[in-house]
């Protein structure tokens, strides 16, 4: 299990923005479910957004209009006959709030209303939703996600993310073809999260190292790597030619570790991943003074059995730790900086 309270925070070190004045109260709110924590997020980032105004776009507009203005389509004027009414068909561009993004929030909000979140917070998006009446409606199951930000829509990178969250982590399809508004986000997205809040975390509260999702070249002898996929960390921790690598691992309820024979082990698959890791590493750095080890993290699960064990395999030390995100965060805190500190204890002189 997690506390609703606990993905405010990995939400506030994925997207720092929520760090920030605007959004400090919603650390001090008690949630019964993540609608109601992504309401409760939205409502602070539209409404911090309809002070600076709402995004504007131009957007291209085809319409007959009795003064010409932009450029005139003869052929659709002749088509639509547009003459006889003393009109002329035109094309032309207008600065509109009729935006993608603006349309995604819209969307979002008029789905929130529809889960099972307080009256009070129904009772604000409705009150916000007055202010997208120039807005189109658009279907979330078709927007593109791949979005281009810019210091024009900076502000939104948050608040599309939270959408995104929302129709992905938390609409789901029922099998009569109907969808509803889930009360927590699936695991694959919950699993996105939890890598993003662990590098974010390092990267903010342990600048003495440097924390990146970095790639992994493989050790080929003959330089020859057609076909073979591409090798991303999680979570790279480095300090001189200290390293760790951290692969996440989020199981909603069971899969931190296999029974073979009424016999808990570790996953296999996920052993041979951060072996395989830490192995081209080692040789990417050969040459190099350096120390490289590995750490599975999961992510605590309701299973009796939790793994947390060290390995020493062929010089490299593999870590299998779990991280218990139901405890007040304080102690999530903890936990993440001792795995810091252990490691790199007799690199960097903390405070």
């Amino acid at each position: 299990m997690i506390r609703i309270q606990n993905i405010y925070h990995m939400l506030a070190y994925a997207f720092q923005v929520l760090r920030e004045q605007g959004y400090r109260d919603v650390a001090t709110e008690e949630f019964d479910n993540t609608a109601e924590l992504c309401a409760a997020i939205l409502a602070r980032g539209i409404s911090s957004q309809l002070k600076r105004g709402l995004g504007r776009e131009y957007v291209d507009k085809t319409e007959a209009l009795s003064s010409l203005r932009g450029k005139i389509e003869v052929t659709e004027s002749v088509k639509t006959r547009s003459v006889l009414r003393r009109q002329m068909v035109c094309s032309y561009d207008e600065i509109s709030v009729d935006t993608t993004m603006n349309r995604i929030l819209k969307a979002t909000c008029v789905l929130l209303l529809r889960s099972d979140i307080d009256k009070a917070r129904k009772k604000e998006l409705k009150r916000m939703l007055v202010f997208f009446s120039d807005v189109d409606d658009i279907n979330l199951a078709t927007v593109d996600w791949h979005m281009r930000f810019n210091r024009n829509n900076q502000t939104y990178r948050m608040l599309m993310n939270v959408c995104w969250l929302v129709a992905k982590g938390l609409l789901q399809t029922q099998t009569d073809g109907s969808s509803r508004l889930m009360d927590f986000l699936d695991e694959q997205h919950m699993s996105r999260l939890y890598e993003k809040f662990i590098l974010e975390y390092y990267r903010h509260e342990h600048p003495e190292l440097n924390a990146s999702a970095s790639y992994i070249s493989w050790a080929l002898d003959d330089g020859f790597d057609d076909m073979l996929p591409a090798m991303k960390s999680d979570i790279t921790l480095s300090h001189r030619g200290d390293i760790l690598i951290i692969d996440a691992k989020y199981y909603e309820h069971s899969g931190n570790t296999q029974q073979q024979f009424d016999k808990h082990t570790v996953h296999s698959n996920n052993l041979y991943q951060i072996f395989t890791y830490v192995k081209n590493k080692e040789a990417e750095l050969e040459g190099q003074p350096h120390e490289v080890s590995g750490l599975l993290l999961y992510a605590r699960t309701d299973e009796e059995v939790q793994p947390d064990a060290a390995y020493h395999m062929s010089g490299n030390r593999i870590s299998v730790k779990t991280l218990d995100l139901d405890l007040p965060f304080d102690e999530i805190r903890m936990q993440l900086d001792t795995i810091a500190h252990t490691h790199f204890a007799k690199e960097v002189a903390y405070v």
